[in-house]
């Protein structure tokens, strides 16, 4: 039940933010985020995906001190920090254009994660492992790529360029660098994982102390074969962002 509601709320925040940020001038081209700043209009469809994903992430960040603590705990603590530290400070500092561009980014990969997942706890596993693949081929190129590329480019350099040395560009790029380095880790531990999975033709039984919280995954053997259900370390720092993600969760 918990990964099926995951999986709902990112496919349709996704769909949400996507369809206007299409039609939206930034998305095309990132200096437009810092055109007339910061007498830029918060519109309706920005206001509601600020608030929707801020009430989220707000959320993950409690509901990690009342589940079960995971290995990864440090690190999702955070990274939900940071999330919802950017989430205010950029509304409060106008500076929503360029938010909008980095959750709507984060949110594509969780998607698939969140997909992968549903079709482990079905025992579909073929799709597991296959959704899992595509899931880490979207998560490196987004994280790795177009993030870097696209988004610290214009936070760090274009914003610079056009308004000037800001006051508060230090704390605003210290955040975004923040999950920059989480991305990066995390993506070691997803290839790591991936490239396990492959090399073995097998994966052992999930050596972590406890299971997810949702009760769906009281379905999931323990030998059975597949990505998802690769077991070690890796596992347990790939569920902590990227199942439970999103500017990246949970």
């Amino acid at each position: 039940m918990y990964h099926r509601w995951r999986f709902t709320f990112s496919l349709c925040i996704f769909t949400y933010g996507f369809n206007y940020l299409w039609l939206s001038p930034w998305f095309w081209d990132t200096r437009q985020c810092w055109y007339n700043y910061p007498y830029q209009p918060i519109t309706s469809d920005i206001y509601y995906h600020y608030i929707i994903e801020l009430a989220h992430y707000s959320s993950l960040l409690y509901s990690q001190f009342t589940d079960i603590k995971r290995k990864d705990f440090f690190m999702m603590f955070v990274h939900h920090v940071a999330t919802v530290g950017l989430f205010v400070f950029s509304y409060i500092n106008h500076m929503v254009r360029v938010g909008t561009l980095v959750v709507c980014l984060h949110d594509s990969a969780d998607i698939l994660l969140e997909l992968a997942k549903l079709f482990n706890y079905a025992k579909y596993q073929r799709l597991c492992d296959a959704t899992f693949i595509i899931f880490s081929v979207v998560f490196l190129i987004t994280r790795l790529g177009i993030f870097p590329v696209w988004i610290l480019n214009t936070t760090m350099f274009e914003s610079w360029k056009i308004i000037g040395p800001y006051p508060s560009w230090w704390l605003f790029n210290s955040l975004l660098l923040i999950i920059q380095v989480l991305n990066i880790i995390w993506s070691y531990f997803i290839i790591r994982t991936a490239y396990k999975a492959v090399a073995r033709g097998k994966v052992s039984k999930d050596e972590r102390s406890d299971v997810e919280s949702s009760s769906d995954d009281d379905v999931t053997s323990n030998n059975r074969k597949g990505i998802l259900n690769t077991p070690s370390n890796d596992r347990n720092r790939i569920n902590g962002h990227v199942i439970s993600d999103q500017w990246a969760e949970e």
